[in-house]
């Protein structure tokens, strides 16, 4: 970031240690893709980031293409957070979109999904996985503006968004699809990383980009614990990563 540019507003994720290395959380608005191998707690890190908001007053939105309702509500549970009562008060919203019924899906999102972020006065979005967006049309083309229109209807609504997505096993430092990088104003890896006796595997954190922000470029390990993630933010450089 020059040193003319206005610096954005930070959000908290509620996820420690990586606040710290995001100097104060994620800018206002944004689109931030979180991508990693399944396994390294994708669907934990947006469910944490929208509790945190949450406690902090602030109204989510949960789009899943990926797990129901059910689900998702008893993941949360696991983790202590108060997810019944924060559906009961309107503060979380869980939609379910079935990749499956590809024409309505599409329709959605293209269409009205903006207007019903616009209702529900969204603070925070997380869509969980936009990997399976591919699985609403066979045409690269309408794959391409489906993702857009997503990424566009979240914007629109002021939101700061996290999109995760399957890291592609071969390369699982890119996303599966090759694409939701360039639709994202930032880019947070998780992956593992193997100890130097080559013994153990740990999880590591990277943060690949995160636009109009100074931020850690370092790797550094973190946890998936009873009450969610925790990075070390204060780790030697944790290594080469995923």
């Amino acid at each position: 970031m020059s040193a003319s540019e206005t610096p954005h507003p930070k959000v908290p994720t509620g996820i420690p240690g990586l606040d710290q290395m995001l100097r104060g959380g994620l800018p206002s608005g944004h689109v931030v893709l979180v991508t990693g191998l399944p396994g390294t707690g994708k669907t934990c890190f947006g469910l944490q980031f929208l509790m945190a908001g949450v406690a902090r007053g602030e109204s989510g939105v949960f789009l899943s293409l990926e797990e129901d309702v059910p689900q998702l509500m008893e993941s949360a549970r696991q983790f202590g957070w108060p997810v019944d009562a924060a559906v009961e008060r309107k503060m979380l919203n869980v939609i379910r979109l079935d990749p499956r019924e590809t024409k309505q899906s599409i329709q959605r999102i293209r269409g009205e999904f903006a207007g019903e972020l616009a209702r529900m006065k969204a603070q925070r979005i997380v869509v969980d996985s936009v990997s399976l967006l591919h699985m609403l049309s066979d045409d690269e083309t309408n794959r391409r503006e489906t993702l857009f229109a997503l990424a566009a209807a979240c914007r629109a609504s002021g939101a700061t968004s996290v999109f995760t997505a399957e890291a592609d096993p071969l390369h699982p430092g890119v996303s599966r699809d090759g694409l939701s990088e360039y639709v994202a104003d930032g880019v947070i890896l998780l992956g593992y990383s193997t100890a130097a006796e080559g013994r153990r595997i740990d999880l590591s954190l990277r943060i690949l980009k995160m636009r109009r922000t100074d931020h850690a470029r370092s790797v550094q390990p973190y946890w998936i614990r009873a009450d969610g993630i925790e990075v070390d933010a204060q780790a030697i450089d944790f290594g080469p990563g995923a």
